[in-house]
């Protein structure tokens, strides 16, 4: 695990450098929804407090054509959370969920981010899922996310959503393999834990130096 931050003197947020990314708070990943992660609606009302401290925001948004690769109904003789082999490495089969165009791909309405810039949609080509917000799961095919931040002089990034262990820490890692200093706020993200997962996760993002935090490190 990361080392925590102790002090909110360093966690002063620039809000011309830092943005606050959200990550896939859509109504398929919380109770009631084809994928729903416990206890996921709780993060919202933190998430909404959150955004007030940042300028810039930016939301994620699985967006997966119906018949996409990484719904277990795609493969013969296949449940959900079993696993494949596909070109692009292991691929973990999932009820079909965030199918476009559906209210359970649609946000959170409970989300109040209205200053947030911009939305960005991963999952979307057939063939290959997209955990990250960076890239997708073949570590090749860039969102453009990097390219917009950069091109904001954003340096810095706060993740907060769903699910820790596997959309919140890909986009974490990608965001350090791209030069952004990275923090993942915890009590504002939820897991899904498969088969300990959650633990792995976390140690994953504490090797690439994301910093690991609390919301009361920052509210």
């Amino acid at each position: 695990m990361s080392e925590r931050a102790s002090s909110k003197q360093s966690l002063l947020v620039d809000k011309e450098r830092c943005a606050l990314l959200v990550i896939d708070v859509q109504n398929c990943f919380v109770p009631g929804g084809t994928l729903a992660v416990a206890d996921g609606d709780a993060v919202v009302p933190l998430i909404n407090q959150l955004g007030k401290v940042f300028s810039n925001v930016v939301l994620t948004q699985d967006w997966h054509p119906a018949d996409h690769i990484s719904f277990a109904t795609q493969h013969q003789g296949k449940q959900p959370f079993e696993t494949v082999e596909l070109p692009y490495g292991t691929q973990v089969l999932w009820p079909a969920h965030g199918v476009q165009g559906t209210d359970d791909a649609a946000l959170h309405p409970g989300l109040a981010l209205p200053h947030a810039q911009l939305i960005i949609r991963k999952g979307y080509h057939r063939t290959i899922d997209s955990y990250s917000a960076f890239y997708e799961a073949d570590q090749k095919t860039d969102t453009g996310l990097a390219g917009y931040l950069q091109a904001r002089g954003i340096d810095t990034v706060f993740l907060v959503g769903l699910a820790t262990d596997f959309c919140v820490a890909w986009s974490a890692e990608d965001a350090r393999k791209v030069g952004l200093t990275t923090y993942v706020i915890e009590d504002a993200c939820r897991g899904i834990d498969l088969n300990g997962s959650l633990g792995v996760a976390w140690e994953r993002m504490s090797a690439a130096g994301v910093k690991r935090i609390q919301s009361t490190d920052l509210l």
